[in-house]
């Protein structure tokens, strides 16, 4: 299976930030600011989701922004150029759902999708509706372009169905904190410690996402065994504000890097507490 250096390289030096933003929210010049300003506030993996008009695991915060960027016009070709314009330094995973990737390229299959995201600097793939037992001919292509091909692990998926994920996972496995659909939450769930129990003979990094807004949450994570951070709502709720307060780009931006090195940070308390290392000064 396809293992990108990229991601390897993104868990390999303590715990790994990864924040999500939708691609062309509220508009496509902003959006690549926000993006590039996740990679200043300290990003080892930036999540791109590609909108689609019916979003089954999102949450009231990121279905409203997927509709921001369909009104503004994003495509998958958009989506591309988009991510071959980023200057950033953190590795690209596409977040999206596979009606959008097996119906790119005229009915091929999967295959043309994952072969202009290698193209485009994609270096793995989320796909929140795919089911493992389905996941074959998207796992072949992306071991022939190089790419990971990263699963969802809810708190209630365990048996069969859990090997057959773990077995095609690559890159990082993002574990699903809590039942329902992402957004921001008050606190973390109870159930992220069993669910990383639960995977601790799986030998892929392990990403926690789904309500994680502050840097507190992301210290307990991280302290509590995670591998990483995936963090959306909170961030998306950022552009969401600066939309309806009408902030300039440039505003925006600032809040989206100083709210990324606050979770960047809780994450790095987090794995100094688990590890008892002691900062340097």
């Amino acid at each position: 299976m396809a293992n990108s250096d990229a991601l390897d390289a993104a868990f390999a030096d303590g715990p790994a930030y990864v924040p999500y933003l939708v691609v062309g929210d509220p508009d496509y010049e902003s959006s690549k600011a926000y993006v590039e300003a996740l990679d200043r506030g300290g990003a080892d993996v930036i999540e791109l989701g590609l909108p689609f008009s019916e979003p089954i695991a999102e949450g009231s915060t990121i279905q409203e922004a997927l509709v921001r960027s369909l009104d503004a016009g994003m495509t998958p070709d958009r989506f591309f150029a988009f991510a071959e314009e980023l200057e950033v330094d953190a590795a690209l995973v596409c977040m999206t759902y596979y009606n959008l990737i097996y119906q790119y390229g005229k009915g091929e299959g999967p295959r043309p999708f994952v072969e202009r995201a290698a193209a485009a600097g994609i270096q793995g793939l989320v796909v929140p509706d795919l089911p493992a037992e389905e996941a074959d001919p998207l796992r072949e292509a992306c071991d022939e372009f190089g790419l990971d091909l990263v699963f969802i692990v809810a708190p209630t998926t365990r048996g069969d169905r859990l090997d057959r994920m773990m077995a095609n996972v690559s890159g990082y496995v993002y574990v699903q904190a809590r039942l329902g659909t992402t957004g921001a939450r008050d606190d973390v769930s109870d159930q992220t410690t069993a669910s990383l129990d639960r995977l601790s003979g799986y030998d892929v990094p392990k990403a926690v996402g789904f309500g994680i807004s502050t840097g507190d949450h992301a210290e307990r994570i991280v302290a509590g065994g995670a591998d990483g951070i995936i963090v959306g709502s909170a961030l998306v709720d950022v552009v969401a504000e600066g939309v309806a307060a009408d902030l300039s780009t440039a505003e925006v931006a600032d809040r989206l890097e100083a709210l990324s090195r606050e979770l960047k940070g809780g994450a790095e308390r987090g794995h100094r507490s688990r590890t008892g290392t002691v900062e340097s000064a």
